[in-house]
């Protein structure tokens, strides 16, 4: 009975919004079209992206932010102290491979010297000059310089790997550090505080939630035998009830491809007219960008449209948006 209920109700609105829209047409001037609605705009939540304690709260509800702004921070001293241990490796590392080096080098000698010794012995050798132990000893002493010099480049490149691991560790520290300030993802208003002060939040918290300013539109609900006649990009006019001699330009940013009220069986022309599109207009970013203080979403107004490109908007259409 209930549910019987709910899907009447749902009919009956439709049926008003869509009577409403058939009675309002009939006034309108031939090639425009409006509908009813109210500003809007993209909310976003401001989140840490790592769990921790909320210290300090930079904004209130309503301020007006710019793209970058802090708006809050972290408790970042375990990270800190974390990235101070971290430092103190990667200069550890750095002097080990100094070290490293240095013992290269030694190597890289002490293999020149066993070469020439080596070679030496061997000659002497072939003229009988010295004795066969004489030349093993040589030619053991090259291999081992040799083995030397192949160790302590391993070392060496050992060195290197734990230099750039400890400098990653640095750079993670350092980043998770910076991501403990909370920065503003665009131009907007903060819209409300989700957190305060002292609480400790896990990965993901909403700090604030703030609305995008430079995306604002206004929806609106037109029948479909109008509704397809609406292209992407149409010109358009946003009435607001505050200021009804101020029209402000807009553009059409999205028309529904499914129908918001869809009878259960669309037979009949009559029943198609029922059909109900939603359209939306939106503000340039630019004159959002200009008059950002004054944006004011929930506010309602009537979107005009223009279907026909050839006409001239009416005489309380045409002047341009002033504050």
């Amino acid at each position: 009975m209930r549910k019987g209920l709910i899907v009447l109700v749902v009919v009956v609105i439709a049926a008003a919004i869509w009577a409403g829209q058939k009675w309002l047409l009939k006034g309108t001037p031939e090639g425009f079209v409006f509908g009813n609605g109210r500003i809007e705009a993209t909310a976003l939540d401001i989140a840490t992206k790592n769990g921790g304690r909320l210290v300090e709260l930079l904004v209130d509800e309503g301020d007006f932010v710019t793209k970058g702004q802090v708006v809050a921070k972290m408790d970042s001293d375990t990270l800190n102290a974390q990235l101070r241990q971290a430092e103190a490796k990667e200069r550890q590392t750095r002097d080990n491979l100094q070290s490293a080096k240095a013992q290269v080098e030694q190597a890289k000698s002490q293999l020149n010297l066993a070469r020439v010794q080596y070679l030496r012995a061997k000659e002497l050798l072939k003229k009988k000059l010295v004795a066969r132990s004489s030349y093993d000893e040589a030619e053991s002493n090259f291999q081992v310089a040799t083995a030397a010099l192949t160790s302590a480049n391993a070392q060496a490149i050992s060195a290197q790997g734990a230099i750039d691991e400890a400098k990653a560790g640095v750079e993670t520290l350092q980043t998770q550090i910076d991501e403990t300030v909370l920065r503003a993802p665009r131009d907007g208003r903060i819209q409300y505080k989700l957190a305060n002060v002292g609480e400790v939040l896990g990965a993901g918290g909403k700090v604030v939630n703030m609305l995008d300013l430079a995306d604002v539109t206004m929806s609106i609900f037109l029948p479909q035998t109008v509704a397809g006649r609406v292209a992407i990009g149409s010109d358009a006019r946003i009435v607001m009830d505050a200021i009804p001699d101020k029209p402000i330009p807009a553009k059409v940013s999205f028309v529904a491809s499914e129908a918001q009220f869809t009878p259960k069986q669309v037979e009949t022309q009559d029943e198609r007219e029922k059909l109900m599109f939603r359209v939306k207009v939106r503000i340039a970013p630019s004159l959002l960008k200009e008059y950002i203080t004054q944006v004011k979403t929930g506010l309602p107004g009537v979107a005009w449209i223009k279907l026909d490109k050839s006409k001239a908007w009416p005489d309380n259409l045409k002047t341009p948006f002033t504050p």
